[in-house]
Parts: structure tokens; C-alpha cells; sequence
């Protein structure tokens, strides 16, 4: 029997010859190649993409939500259909699914297929048709595995997702554990020895870490290539799978998807700030990364610049990389905790079992490299020298784009060449005994402070936890702007929270993610509302919802809002 510690002397007598495993090449730079592209604009590819999704899918989509919303049998304001009928004034739909592990991912599939007009039961309920009518769909850490997963499975149902289709996607696997899927101490070396075979390409050329066992464990759960079957076989588990490629999928490539971003945070010896309570690492001044399928990026205006996905892993313009974009490489980034527990070297030393040990001691790294983050290649490498705090350094080192309290991903939202009218955010963090308590709007409304240069002001939110300990048992809107204002004020939120009432009322014809308790409250709380006069179900809740998703369009248009708006807003809408 094989010990996890043997696993790097299984791997010199073997060799690293998985022939299915795929990684990073070189080859010469097309002679239009642009590294490094600054501002905080969009990109030409994204907009183009943003620009035949509003004008070949979102009209349909649109009023397809609106019929949904309309068999509800509440009547809505002449405006409100006016709009969501128009081609030209339709409201611009982000939504954002936080961090918190599979908790997170499973509770946003659960919300995902509240608003998705193919769940007859969300269709009936009024919610569904949401989904295709969004814009931009951003994950940050477990969120960013659902946003991952659910872009290259090709956009199929959340049941299809999660249980899988049996034909292209096999589904998610959580009956095995991501780092110990086995109890077998054999089965887990043979499981461990070929994380670190599928490296072996990538380590030839570019330093590997953690961060690279850890997208490899996470891509057998998520993506495409690894069925229940085939979990411990030495197969490629989706280790082809681009995120820059993604495009060409027939959902992307007819821009059915909502556009898929992921978030990280970088970890900077330069950076010294204010840490936000809670637990956090980072400081809320370390610059966000955000990875599309066009670009990788940074929005904050100390750096302000962008690279191509496709070409991660390139640092100048004569020898371009492609391949290193691995789409749960990616995503494992926005999740990359290791740091926090993987501090010192003499904790590292201790325990032998580690990713970290087993990684360096397959593939020795320069000491100077921190084995326990995601490490790029820096091609932001003499950009913006007096602002971004790592210009001078080789590699970025990342890691998961909760750690400065950040959990929910709202700032590319925020990117005003998005033109964002309206984001309903999912949150299934977990701050305080279970529940979504606001921490992560508390930090994003600090960082913002910070980071308003060029950005979206952000909607005024609760400035403790305790202003947000009401808020969080049912869906509340932020940033509400007063009935006659035009389009000048921030944006409206829809914060959907895990709470424990709406949790224990669930409607057993509603299936999703995870098991059919926690599925079920997903939807609920998606679909139910607030209590209202003592009925546990909002009856005018996905009336409120639609008035909110057209609020901002109603103001520029400077019309009033009248009818069960006006109740709605007052029923939901925090103000500051």
C-alpha cells in the first residue's frame, strides 16, 4: 500500500506520462499581438459580444419573462411592459454569485434555476426568464466553480448541470471529497500521484504551485471529462478545457450565455492597509483581478490594464503562450485559501501530506516563489510603476478573490462601460451562525472609498452588521433611487440571503442542486419573497422583482413609478 508521502518517488519511477494530459505551448506571436491593453473600458471582443446579445437574444428573452411575470395575475404598471417589450430601452441584467465553497455553489444553482425560464416551476412562479435575460454572470470562489462549470457544460439546466445529462456532462461529483476522495490510503496515492502527473507538461515551462493541484482537483467535480466511473482513471479530466475557447461552445458562440467572469485578489508584499474584519488576509486596498473569456484584468485605477486570456502566461511580444488559460486552473485561482493555512515553512515541513510539499518536491521551485498561491507570469511586468504595487515583480501571485471580505463579486458590475442598470446578488456566504449577515456589501461599500476612481459608485448599504441584521430574511433592494429621479443615482441590488425561515418552508416540486432540502430553499427564497400580513409568500414578489429589473430604465425615461411599484418598493427597499 502506497503512502501520500511516496507520491513524488511513484512519479520519478513512472514518469509523468499521462498521454491525455495537456498543457501550456509556445510559438511565435501573431504580428498584431497586443500583450497589455490599458484603461477601464471594456474590451472591443466582450462588446461585440454584449452588443448581439441585446440585439438577436435579449428582446426574446425579455418578454419571455414578462409573460411569466404577467401569469402571475398581478397588474403591472403600463411602463413596466412598455420597457420590457422595447428593443431599444431594455434594462441592462448583471448578476453575481459569492464565494463559500460548495455551500455557495450549490446554493446559486438553486437560485440560477429559480430564475431560469426552463424550470416549468420558476416559470409558473414568475422568476423564471431572468436568467437569459442577464447580461453578465460573474463567480468568486465557489461561486466561480458553478459560473465555470455551467459556461463550459454549455449552459444546460441547473438539474442537468448538477445531476448531469448522460450524454456530454456527467454532472457534479459530490459524494467525492476535493482534496481526500478516498479512504483507501492506495486509492487516495494513485488519486494524488496523478494530480501531480497532469503538471508535468506546465512545470517544463512556468512555475507551479498548489494552485495548480488544486484546479486539477477541482476540474474531476466541475467540468466536462470525469463521470462517477472514471474519477481515479488516468484520463485527461478536463484538462483541455480553455477558457478563452469557450466562445466557440454553440450557446457562447450564438451569445445565448450570459458573458462569464471570474474574480481573484492578488497577494502583495508591497501592500500595506486596512484589513476588513471578519477573518480576511488582504488588505481592501490590494487590486482586484477579474479573468473573462476575452481578457484577464485589473479595473482598479492603479494598474488599469488587461491581457489577453488566451495568451496567459505571455510576457512579451516575440513568444506567446497559449494553453495555460485552463478554465478550473482559473477558477481554482478565485478559490486558492491555501495561503491563509499555509503561512510559514515550518508549517509546510510539518506536514507532509500537503499539495504544497508534494508539488515542490516533484517540481522544485525557486524559494523565492510562494508555493501556496496561483502564480502568473506578470505581463503587467514595468506598467504603471508608480501605482501597481507588483509592476517590478515576474509573477502575480493570486489567490481566492474573497480574502480581502470581499466574498461577492460585485465590482465588474460596477466597470461603467458595462452600463450595468441592475444586479441581483446571490449570497451564501457564511458570516455569522450560518447566515448571509451583509459582511461582504459592508466591504465592498469601504473598498469603494478606496477604488471610486473610474468606477460605478456603489449603492449606499447597512455600515454594520447589526444595520443589516433585519435585512437578512428575505430580498432587499439597496440603492433605491426616489420615484422622480432620472438615471443619474446608483444602482439598484437585489440581495438574495440563505436565510433560516424561508429555508424551512420548501415546495417539494421545485428541484435543483444539492439535496432536495437545501434545492428547494434556493428556490423558495428566490421566488417567495418577504412575509407579508402573516402569509409566508409574498403574492406580488416577482412584480416587485420585475420593477426593480426596469426601475433604473423607468428613470431615465422620467417617468413615476406607479401602481404595485410603488408598494413594492416600499415593501423592499432599504434607504440609508
Amino acid at each position: 500500500m502506497f503512502s501520500v508521502s511516496t507520491i513524488s518517488l511513484l512519479l520519478v519511477l513512472s514518469g509523468a506520462a499521462n498521454a491525455a494530459a495537456l498543457g501550456p505551448t509556445l510559438q511565435r506571436c501573431p504580428a498584431d499581438f497586443e500583450l497589455v491593453r490599458r484603461g477601464q473600458t471594456i474590451s472591443g471582443p466582450e462588446s461585440q459580444y454584449i452588443k448581439e446579445r441585446r440585439e438577436k437574444v435579449l428582446p426574446g428573452a425579455f418578454k419571455t419573462y414578462l409573460q411569466n411575470v404577467q401569469r402571475t395575475g398581478v397588474q403591472l404598471p403600463k411602463y413596466v411592459e412598455e420597457i420590457l417589450e422595447s428593443r431599444t430601452q431594455l434594462p441592462t441584467v448583471g448578476i453575481t454569485v459569492s464565494g463559500g465553497g460548495a455551500r455557495a455553489a450549490i446554493f446559486g444553482a438553486g437560485v440560477l434555476n429559480a430564475l431560469d425560464e426552463r424550470n416549468s416551476s420558476s416559470a409558473k412562479k414568475g422568476t423564471g426568464g431572468l436568467l437569459q435575460s442577464a447580461t453578465h454572470l460573474a463567480g468568486l470562489s465557489g461561486g466561480s466553480w458553478l459560473v465555470t462549470s455551467l459556461a463550459q457544460a454549455n449552459f444546460p439546466t441547473m438539474q442537468h448541470l448538477v445531476f448531469g445529462d448522460g450524454h456530454e456532462f456527467g454532472g457534479w461529483l459530490p459524494e467525492f471529497n476535493l482534496w481526500a476522495p478516498s479512504t483507501d490510503p492506495a486509492e487516495q496515492a494513485i488519486f494524488a500521484h496523478e494530480i501531480l502527473q497532469e503538471l508535468a507538461v506546465k512545470a517544463k515551462h512556468f512555475p507551479v504551485s498548489v494552485g495548480d493541484a488544486w484546479g486539477r482537483a477541482l476540474a474531476r467535480h466541475f467540468t466536462n471529462g470525469t463521470t462517477n466511473a472514471t474519477f481515479f482513471a488516468n484520463t485527461s479530466h478536463g484538462s483541455g478545457i480553455l477558457f478563452s475557447d469557450l466562445i466557440n461552445l454553440p450557446t457562447l458562440a450564438s451569445h445565448q450565455q450570459p458573458f462569464p467572469v471570474i474574480v481573484m485578489d492578488i497577494i502583495s508584499k508591497h501592500i500595506n492597509g486596512t484589513v476588513f474584519p471578519g477573518g480576511n488576509v488582504l488588505p481592501l486596498n490590494s487590486p482586484m483581478f477579474e479573468i473573462n473569456l476575452f481578457e484577464m484584468g485589473c479595473y482598479d485605477d492603479v494598474l488599469a490594464a488587461h491581457t489577453p486570456t488566451k495568451h496567459l502566461g505571455t510576457t512579451n511580444k516575440s513568444l506567446c503562450v497559449t494553453g495555460f488559460d485552463e478554465a478550473m486552473f482559473l477558477s481554482g485561482t478565485s478559490s486558492n485559501l491555501w495561503n491563509e493555512l499555509n503561512i510559514t515553512a515550518e508549517i509546510l515541513a510539518e506536514n507532509t501530506a500537503n499539495f504544497s510539499v508534494l508539488v515542490n518536491e516533484t517540481y522544485p521551485q525557486s524559494p523565492a516563489l510562494r508555493l501556496d498561491t496561483s502564480n502568473y507570469p506578470n505581463p503587467f511586468h514595468g506598467v504603471a510603476p508608480d501605482t501597481f504595487s507588483d509592476s517590478h515583480e515576474t509573477i502575480l501571485s493570486l489567490c481566492d478573490g474573497g480574502e480581502d471580505g470581499q466574498v461577492s463579486p460585485l465590482q465588474p458590475m460596477l466597470v461603467p462601460d458595462r452600463k450595468i442598470d441592475v444586479i441581483v446578488a446571490i449570497d451564501a456566504t457564511n458570516d455569522a451562525n450560518g447566515f448571509a449577515a451583509g459582511a461582504s456589501l459592508i466591504a465592498t461599500q469601504q473598498r469603494m472609498q478606496i477604488f471610486a476612481r473610474g468606477l460605478a459608485a456603489f449603492p449606499a448599504v447597512p455600515t454594520t452588521l447589526v444595520g443589516f441584521a433585519n435585512l437578512t430574511a428575505q430580498p432587499t433592494f439597496f440603492g433605491c433611487t426616489p420615484s422622480s429621479s432620472s438615471s443619474s443615482h446608483n444602482y439598484d441590488l437585489e440581495h438574495a440571503h440563505p436565510a433560516a425561515g424561508p429555508m424551512m418552508h420548501v415546495p417539494v416540486d421545485v428541484h435543483g442542486g444539492g439535496d432536495a432540502g437545501d434545492a428547494g430553499a434556493n428556490v423558495t427564497i428566490a421566488t417567495q419573497g418577504a412575509e407579508v400580513h402573516g402569509a409566508l409568500e409574498d403574492p406580488e414578489w416577482p412584480a416587485c422583482l420585475a420593477c426593480a429589473v426596469v426601475d433604473r430604465a423607468r428613470g431615465r425615461q422620467r417617468v413615476a413609478r406607479t401602481g404595485v411599484c410603488e408598494t413594492c418598493f416600499a415593501r423592499y427597499c432599504w434607504e440609508a
